[in-house]
């Protein structure tokens, strides 16, 4: 078999997978946002902090809906739940235009882009790829995700664009209506499950090509209840809760970070960017040795060398080359951070009800990564400096690149065994 077979055969899942995740609820919230805070503070009188406040409501419902969605996905369809949520996501994000002041409705329209957009969460998407890729799951996953870097980028220069031409509430539609004419026709064109009928044909080709017996379209692996009795969920659930915080704390306060540390506000925005350039690599690097190494292996080195940095940016005074390369880690360990969940679900849980442990997983991701900003923001009011928050940040990766070791050998080998 040809080592990349599997993407010939397997490109529209990758291609639609890709548009779906970065048009949907992972990137666009949250690289939007920061364009939108000041109009919005300035028109209806309310300071900064209250319009980022949105965001922890936002995680709040996050972590209720991505579970109950993820359930849902492994019952219903990976394709229905997916693409029903592209469409109710696109709705609810130009509902935001509504807003007429009030602070109650405003932090409801972030419940209701939640509830809508948790389909659009990596857990559906990554779940058909799972089931299509077995030799190249790691490259294909790393490729899918990619687009929340992209997205996010393009996203808020779209955003400020059209605010600066007719105002932020035209803004709230023109993005919102971004996944309605790009994601979502082409996921009605491509984006199908391996057991989805129309899909036959493509299917076939793959089991072909596969010589081994590694892929099937027999539905393996635990259900979420078993899941939830099984020690690997909880130290996984463990380990997310601090990863996330540790990578999404320092990552939105960078520029204020830096400029902390004597930097120019152009050198900051230059350090920035290098990060989210990063963040790019680390998802096709970490998702091609998740191919070829052990994934805990994998994990453990991409994760300590962000400790270091973050040892490196708590120093008194720093150099150019110094914050540079501590930047870089930094972006690498965020770039495989979904995809080394999604590889770990598939993996070690299987594909039965992939998209429900994803999702309940997801929830604990979503608490560090909800409240890690916040925390390093109160840390610098309280002293001045980020140097707890990023030590704090440094035992996490040590603390979490070492539990991954317990994992132990990959299951999902046994897990079909178990159907055949």
């Amino acid at each position: 078999m040809n080592a990349y077979s599997e993407f010939r055969i397997g490109w529209p899942i990758v291609l639609s997978s890709m548009l779906g995740i970065a048009f949907g609820m992972s990137p666009l919230p949250f690289y939007t946002i920061g364009v939108f805070a000041g109009p919005l503070a300035a028109e209806f009188g309310w300071g900064i902090d209250k319009v980022f406040s949105g965001l922890a409501v936002f995680t709040l419902a996050a972590m209720i809906a991505s579970p109950l969605v993820g359930s849902l996905s492994d019952r219903l369809g990976v394709r229905r739940v997916a693409l029903t949520s592209i469409f109710l996501f696109s709705l609810s994000f130009m509902a935001f235009a509504l807003n007429t002041g009030s602070l109650p409705l405003y932090y409801c329209l972030w419940a209701l882009l939640a509830f809508c957009g948790a389909g659009t969460l990596p857990m559906t998407f990554t779940r058909a790829i799972s089931n299509w890729f077995h030799e190249k799951r790691g490259l294909a996953l790393g490729v899918a995700l990619i687009g929340t870097g992209v997205s996010g980028a393009l996203s808020k220069l779209f955003a400020a664009y059209v605010m600066a031409e007719a105002g932020w509430r035209v803004a709230y539609v023109a993005v919102g209506a971004l996944p309605l004419l790009i994601a979502l026709p082409i996921g009605l064109l491509f984006f199908r499950d391996i057991n989805d009928p129309k899909s036959a044909d493509r299917a076939e080709r793959l089991r072909q090509v596969h010589s081994d017996g590694n892929v099937t379209t027999e539905v393996y692996g635990l259900t979420l209840p078993q899941a939830l009795r099984d020690w690997r969920f909880w130290l996984l659930a463990l380990v997310f809760v601090p990863l996330s915080f540790a990578i999404g704390g320092p990552i939105p306060n960078i520029e204020t970070l830096l400029g902390a540390k004597g930097f120019s506000t152009i050198d900051a925005v230059f350090l920035a960017s290098c990060l989210g350039y990063a963040v790019f690599g680390g998802r096709l690097l970490g998702g091609f040795l998740l191919d070829h190494i052990w994934a805990p292996l994998v994990a453990c080195v991409l994760l300590i060398m962000p400790a270091i940095s973050m040892h490196l940016l708590s120093a008194d005074e720093l150099s150019y080359s110094t914050t540079l390369i501590s930047v870089i880690l930094l972006g690498v360990a965020a770039g495989m951070e979904y995809d080394l969940l999604a590889y770990l679900v598939s993996r070690y849980f299987g594909i039965r009800s992939y998209a429900g442990i994803y999702g309940a997983l997801y929830a604990f991701f979503a608490l560090g990564a909800g409240f890690g900003p916040a925390v390093f923001g109160r840390a610098y009011e309280a002293t001045g400096s980020y140097n707890a928050a990023l030590n704090w940040s440094m035992w996490a990766f040590i603390f979490c690149s070492l539990a991954l070791l317990l994992l132990g050998p990959y299951r999902d080998d046994k897990l079909r065994a178990m159907v055949d």
